[in-house]
């Protein structure tokens, strides 16, 4: 239904325009007493079996969101009725900011993928914050905080630190996002020197309290040597694990013919599969960090090519734009049949 009905209808509109449209009349409709309910036995699938412990944080399945999606942790009683896992809010800076000019996401859907570039648009962490004190549900909760755009490279630890200070007790892990395409130079930040300052600080700052597990989320687009140098410096400063990773500035085998016209951008789904899988397979080689991993998961195959790359955990978001609410219990299941 969602392939043959919905999704046809949902792609005549904007991307942004629509995606923030059926949020909010889901969360319209899960006021009608029951629906919600409903919903959860319709899509959602809990078992002993799928349950997961990753740095002593127990998830109910493998399965997560990726950030981006649930910028300012809007939407997360309605996001668990779906069967995640897990939800990681953001990206999440200290001040709020609109991000980038519209329109900035667009569907590739030759490819089966999306390009964005929004640029860290969030209400900023206070407003976050307030939601995320409201939330009841069991799912695990993370926060990606990043940098305002406003501030250099060379104060963003200041902006980092201000988003862990003030998140720590309402979420259970943090991802330290360097990697976004889309908010200038902030990539640099995953260079050796650049990255030991930031997580240098991080760490301080989070031996004052009960540890709480930190990521750090890189680009698809480094090389071998860089990957290697951001593993030494995660290790060196007993950062907990990896997500890898963020979208792709390639174009290449790109087959919708517009894309030159769509301006810049990170690309994720389809395209990013492969690419994604190097970057988690050399890191597991050389590495015992935890590993999540996102990139063009849409089924179980995208699945299980993730699991066996080396990850622990796997974050999806392009695919579930096109394959629909059903497609977590549907990996799901399969796993238990295959189990």
């Amino acid at each position: 239904m969602y392939k043959l009905i919905i999704r046809p209808i949902f792609f005549i509109f904007n991307a942004e325009f629509i995606h923030n449209i059926s949020l909010s009349l889901v969360e319209l409709f899960y006021f009608i007493p029951g629906i919600k309910l409903i919903s959860k036995k319709i899509f959602c699938l809990e078992d002993d079996k799928l349950t997961f412990e990753l740095e002593n944080i127990k998830f109910k399945n493998k399965i997560g969101l990726a950030a981006g999606f649930d910028k300012n942790a809007k939407h997360l009683d309605v996001l668990e009725t779906f069967g995640f896992g897990h939800v990681e809010v953001g990206t999440v800076t200290p001040k709020p900011q609109s991000g980038n000019e519209k329109p900035r996401l667009f569907r590739l859907s030759e490819d089966s993928a999306l390009l964005n570039r929004m640029g860290f648009n969030n209400d900023g962490v206070d407003h976050v914050i307030k939601r995320l004190k409201k939330y009841r549900g069991k799912m695990v909760i993370g926060a990606n905080i990043g940098k305002n755009k406003q501030t250099s490279n060379k104060k963003a630890v200041d902006d980092y630190l201000f988003c862990f200070k003030k998140l720590r007790d309402y979420v259970d892990y943090f991802t330290i996002n360097v990697s976004s395409p889309n908010t200038p130079d902030l990539r640099e930040l995953q260079s050796k020197s650049n990255l030991d300052i930031l997580l240098s600080q991080i760490q301080s700052e989070n031996r004052k309290k009960n540890k709480i597990p930190v990521f750090v989320k890189i680009a698809p687009d480094i090389n071998l040597n860089q990957i290697e140098d951001i593993i030494k410096v995660c290790e060196n400063h007993e950062i907990n694990g990896i997500i890898a990773t963020n979208t792709t500035t390639s174009r290449d085998n790109i087959k919708n013919t517009k894309i030159n016209h769509m301006g810049n951008g990170g690309i994720s789904g389809r395209p990013i599969s492969l690419k994604s899988n190097k970057v988690i397979s050399h890191i597991r080689k050389l590495s015992k960090l935890k590993i999540i991993g996102v990139g063009g998961v849409f089924d179980i195959n995208d699945y299980h090519n993730k699991i066996n790359s080396g990850a622990d955990l796997v974050q999806v978001y392009t695919g579930w734009i096109y394959e629909g609410p059903g497609m977590i219990k549907k990996i799901n299941k399969a796993i238990l049949e295959i189990e």
